[in-house]
Order: structure tokens, then C-alpha cells, then sequence
């Protein structure tokens, strides 16, 4: 599947970077080379930053938390409105507003009055009022419905956000920076991979490879609601996304620590015999020395006897 999804990939351009003079230095491990002054990134970094993005929104998805996909760039904003539709998430299409998360409250309340401008709307109530003011509840309702149609669904933070081009979209990663929102980004040459948590190298002006690594992610999601984590711990309701990178990448470190856990059993069964015949030996000098005690007694008792037989045998004499 990696094989053809890289032949897709290339077919679709997703290896063209932006000219050598525009290049982002901190994106040197991500460029296979140049030609013709335009930097080609590498496509297997490519396929990791994808596979590495999607375990992510697996973890993130089945821990109950919701994705946000934002993408205004005039390449992705039809596909990505598409695909968080069809995986029934939340996105950004047109603009991103300050504070749309950080001030998530002053958000609410705009959508709050979204839903009454569009009750009055049903109820014929805007059509009976003055020309200009009925031209004022519709212009309000259309601006509102078009920067925050794709969020009114979103009751709470997202656990993790998908950026297209994050040089753009550095309002939206610098506020999920602050808030500790997971973030996965597709950036170009020129950008910063520093910004994204997770960063998949491609040309972000693409259509066609937007559309494709847009939809994996979205095919991720959809598996994420399939496998629904237990929430009987804390930490399904609050998951950082360190905490969410790690168990990302537990996968790779699992036959390590396997390995290491069937060493240590069998160094233990060495160390009893070494101990036993260690303690034997120290056991043997102590009755050797009671005989040695018991004869200096009787040796002391003799002496004086051969004393009192020579002084009886001079009184004879």
C-alpha cells in the first residue's frame, strides 16, 4: 500500500518544493536534493509524517476527543471542508478568527447568535422587517455562517489539529501551542517544522497531493471512532499531546522492551548458587577453634600437679 500510495504521491507532484532562494534551512532533513533551483522533497519523509499523523489521530479519536482541520489556503479549503464532513469533524475554510481558541467563550456567543438569526430566518421574521434592516440580519448571518459554519458543532478544545501549510496558518498553531493541542501540519520548504507537532513534507499548492494526504488523515479519524478507548481513567478526559505523541510511537518501542524484559529472568537463577557456596565456608572455622580453647585449660591444671610431686619427693630426700 506505501508503494502505491508514494507512486500516487509523485504522480501528483508532491515532491516539488519551492525555489532554493526561498528554502527554510530547518528543512534540510526533509530535502532529498535540487533541480533546476527548486528544492525535491523527500517522499519516504513524506510517507513517515503520514504515518506518523495518522496513528496520532487514531490515538486521539479513540480516546473521545475531536479533530479540527483548517485549510484557507484557496488550494484546500473545498477539500477540506469535504473530508472533515464526511468524518464528521470540525473546520476552518475561510479565516481564522483570533481567539478561536483561546477565547473559545466570545466564539460561543457568536454562534449563539447565529442560531437566533437563523430561527428568524425560518420564521419569516427578517423578511418583515425594514429593507435596511432585513439587509443588516442577512449580511450578519452570512458572515457569521461563513467564518464559523464549520466550528459551531465544536462543544469543547479539539484534541488535535490538521494545518495545510503552516506558514499560513501560524494564528492557528501558535493558540494550539498555548492550549497543549496535538498539531499536524503539511508544510512546504519554506516553512517551519518546528511549528507542527508532527511534520509531512510535501508542496502545499497541490491540489491533487492535498486531496490525498487530506483524505488519509480523514480515512484515520474514521478508524479512530472504530476503536473507542475505555474512559474509566483521567486520562481520556485530559490527554496532553505529549502524552498523545508518545503512545503515537509506543508501536516502535515495544520489541525493544520486550527484549530487555526476557534478559532479566534469566540472569537472576545465576546469582542463588553463587551465594551458597560463598556462605559454607564461613561455617567451618568456628568449631575449630572450641578443642584448641578446651586443651590450654588442661594443660594449666597439669603444671601445678608435677609442681607438688617434685616438692614431695625433695621432703624425702
Amino acid at each position: 500500500m506505501n508503494k502505491e500510495l508514494a507512486r500516487d504521491l509523485i504522480s501528483a507532484g508532491v515532491h516539488f518544493g519551492h525555489g532554493v532562494s526561498r528554502w527554510n534551512p530547518k528543512m534540510k532533513p526533509f530535502i532529498y536534493g535540487k533541480r533546476s533551483k527548486i528544492h525535491i522533497i523527500d517522499v519516504k519523509e513524506t510517507l513517515k509524517g503520514l504515518i506518523l499523523g495518522k496513528r496520532l489521530l487514531v490515538d486521539v479519536v479513540s480516546s473521545g476527543k475531536d479533530v479540527v482541520f483548517v485549510g484557507t489556503k484557496r488550494q484546500a479549503k473545498q477539500i477540506v471542508a469535504e473530508v472533515a464532513e464526511d468524518c464528521g469533524m470540525h473546520y476552518v475554510d475561510e479565516r481564522w478568527l483570533g481567539g478561536m481558541l483561546t477565547n473559545f467563550k466570545t466564539i460561543r456567543s457568536r454562534l449563539k447568535r447565529l442560531d437566533e438569526l437563523e430561527t428568524l430566518e425560518k420564521t419569516g421574521e427578517i423578511a418583515s422587517e425594514s429593507k435596511k434592516q432585513a439587509s443588516r440580519l442577512k449580511r450578519e448571518l452570512r458572515k457569521i455562517r461563513t467564518n464559523l459554519g464549520g466550528v459551531r458543532e465544536m462543544n469543547r478544545m479539539p484534541g488535535a489539529m490538521v494545518v495545510v501549510d503552516a506558514k499560513k496558518e501560524h494564528l492557528a498553531l501558535r493558540e494550539a501551542e498555548k492550549l497543549g493541542i496535538a498539531t499536524i501540519g503539511i508544510i512546504d520548504t519554506d516553512s517551519d517544522p518546528d511549528a507542527v507537532d508532527v511534520a509531512i513534507p510535501a508542496n502545499d499548492d497541490s491540489i491533487k497531493a492535498i486531496e490525498i494526504l487530506i483524505r488519509e488523515l480523514g480515512e484515520a479519524v474514521k478508524l479512530g471512532k472504530t476503536v473507542v478507548k475505555p474512559k474509566d481513567t483521567d486520562e481520556a478526559r485530559g490527554k496532553s499531546k505529549r502524552r498523545a505523541l508518545a503512545s503515537a510511537t509506543a508501536e516502535q518501542e515495544q520489541p525493544a522492551e520486550a527484549g530487555t524484559a526476557t534478559a532479566e529472568p534469566a540472569a537472576k537463577p545465576a546469582e542463588k548458587p553463587a551465594e551458597q557456596p560463598a556462605e559454607a565456608p564461613e561455617a567451618k572455622p568456628a568449631p575449630a577453634v572450641e578443642p584448641a580453647e578446651a586443651q590450654e585449660p588442661a594443660k594449666t591444671e597439669e603444671a601445678p600437679k608435677e609442681e607438688e610431686k617434685g616438692a614431695e619427693e625433695k621432703q624425702e630426700g
